[in-house]
């Protein structure tokens, strides 16, 4: 008996080795743009091992603008897309079946910046300047806020006008004393161009609470892969605080899977920041992503006044997001 017992344990371990493991779940996230530091915690979590972890095999795949990959998120052509949240808002109240699972920018990067060499340091300092602005992006769309917030007008400046690269060519060229940015991205742009450092004036110091980059999601595909979301966001959660504790790594964590993906100064420079974005007042002791309805109702009602987002917003801005899924 204890030799027929033994043969028949050993069987059944044969046959559960015998069995091959449970695949990954590939998943694949479009970032917002072609990569740079914000985007250091995504290619981090993959180097470490967190998302493989959590069962997920993970695909990143590059963007190119929020708008784009909202749509391939809404198509289902990206599991999960990072974003601006307030143009996932746009494009959401329209109907496409899409919603933020988490917050990861809870204070907004927007600036409008010039090389430290010029001295503009306030907003006062602007009169008399050259602003370069890329007309219909989100920094356009609510710089008006931040002329009205500081008593300026457009006839205290000039005013030059062209896409993303010719807005960042008029400062490097000295066309232009100033650009609307992010501070983490086009002020490292410069850095990388010109070596030279770049002095931001930022949006929120000047009470503009917007919230800015986000995990969004298709909401058929929540609703069909509810556990790999959790998992995903269990997996991000702990990318975003372990890049946290080891920023240089983080940043190298991008040129090793992107070898042409940027300078590691710069990134490094870039990513941390970015982290001072994360939380606000009411989030700092908070794992990331818990972003409040209070910032998401904010951030509503500023882009219904001056973001050209539908005033049908306002009627539920819990529509637009959910933490539901975000580890605890």
């Amino acid at each position: 008996m204890r030799l027929f017992i033994s043969v028949f344990a050993a069987l059944i371990v044969s046959v559960f080795t015998a069995l091959p493991a449970s695949a990954a779940d590939k998943v694949v996230l479009m970032l917002n743009w072609y990569v740079y530091g914000e985007h250091a915690p995504f290619y981090y979590g993959k180097a470490k091992g967190i998302y493989a972890a959590e069962n997920i095999d993970l695909e990143i795949q590059e963007g190119r603008g929020s708008g784009a990959t909202t749509q391939a998120v809404a198509a289902k052509t990206a599991n999960f897309g990072y974003v601006d949240v307030p143009t996932m808002m746009r494009a959401a109240v329209k109907g496409a079946p899409v919603i933020a699972t988490g917050v990861l920018l809870q204070t907004s990067p927007m600036s409008v910046m010039g090389l430290v060499e010029k001295n503009i340091r306030k907003p006062e300092d602007i009169k008399g300047k050259t602003v370069a602005i890329t007309p219909g992006d989100s920094m356009s769309q609510i710089w008006p806020l931040f002329l009205k917030k500081t008593a300026l007008k457009e006839s205290d400046f000039t005013t030059v006008a062209g896409d993303a690269q010719t807005k960042l060519n008029a400062v490097i060229n000295g066309q232009a004393d100033l650009l609307l940015g992010y501070v983490m991205d086009q002020s490292m742009k410069i850095k990388d161009a010109i070596g030279k450092d770049v002095y931001p004036i930022k949006f929120a110091d000047y009470g503009i609470n917007l919230v800015s980059s986000g995990i969004v999601a298709n909401t058929d595909y929540i609703k069909a892969n509810a556990d790999v979301v959790k998992r995903f966001m269990s997996a991000t959660t702990k990318a975003v605080e372990a890049a946290e504790k080891d920023p240089k790594g983080a940043a190298q964590s991008i040129l090793d899977a992107n070898p042409k993906g940027g300078k590691i100064d710069t990134l490094t420079q870039g990513f941390e920041l970015t982290i001072p974005l994360y939380r606000t007042a009411e989030t700092r002791d908070e794992r990331p992503f818990q972003v409040t309805d209070r910032n998401m109702t904010d951030t509503v009602n500023l882009m219904v006044e001056y973001g050209g987002l539908d005033a049908k917003a306002k009627d539920n801005p819990k529509a637009f997001y959910t933490n539901e899924y975000l580890p605890k």
